[in-house]
């Protein structure tokens, strides 16, 4: 005999079945573990990020390191302290003893050889050695002051020189003058001169 609360067999343990027209709904379903265990991708990438550009600006600081405390090292000799005294003092004696040719293929800076009409070269040489002429009867130059490298094949040259006046006074000493060079075909060549101590002499 079946007592006043006997199952009803229709009625599961997750309750009454569903009606008819009504869904299905079925408890929740649990994973185990911890959901902030799993691994972060985003942040790993800017992770590495980081690292690569903290290597790249390392990289970078080391090549300007390098670059200044090996500036001028790989000129291959064209700009040597002998071969730049050798070249101004060259230009200079080119001056005082007003040796045109020499003075324009120095100043043509590298296109004395294409030029066809170097007539106002020539003109100007001579008065670049007039102009040198009435300050000074000799010029020795006596030590490379500074050389400062704009590449492989230009520089300009810091220098002190020896002079004596025109006038045929004593000799004065430390004169100084700048000059920029250019490296071609082996020769080094004084495009330009400018004497750094004012007053004549």
């Amino acid at each position: 005999m079946a007592g006043p609360h006997s199952p009803n067999p229709t009625v599961g343990a997750d309750g009454p079945p569903p009606r008819e027209g009504e869904p299905h709904q079925s408890a929740p379903l649990e994973y185990p573990g911890n959901y902030d265990a799993r691994p972060k991708p985003r942040r790993r990438r800017l992770v590495i990020g980081i690292l690569v550009a903290v290597a790249l600006v390392a990289a970078t600081t080391a090549a300007i390191v390098y670059g200044v405390r090996t500036n001028g090292a790989n000129t291959g000799g064209a700009f040597s302290e002998g071969s730049v005294k050798t070249a101004i003092q060259g230009y200079l004696d080119a001056l005082a003893h007003r040796d045109v040719d020499t003075i324009e293929r120095n100043a043509m800076c590298g296109l004395y050889d294409g030029i066809r009409d170097r007539r106002s070269d020539q003109a100007l040489a001579k008065l670049s050695s007039d102009a040198f002429r009435k300050q000074f009867s000799e010029a020795h130059v006596t030590s490379i002051d500074k050389i400062v490298y704009w590449s492989d094949y230009q520089a300009q040259v810091l220098f002190s020189m020896r002079v004596k006046p025109a006038t045929g006074s004593a000799l004065h000493e430390q004169i100084q003058g700048i000059a920029q060079l250019l490296s071609q075909h082996n020769r080094v060549l004084v495009c330009s001169y400018v004497q750094r101590t004012a007053g004549t002499y």
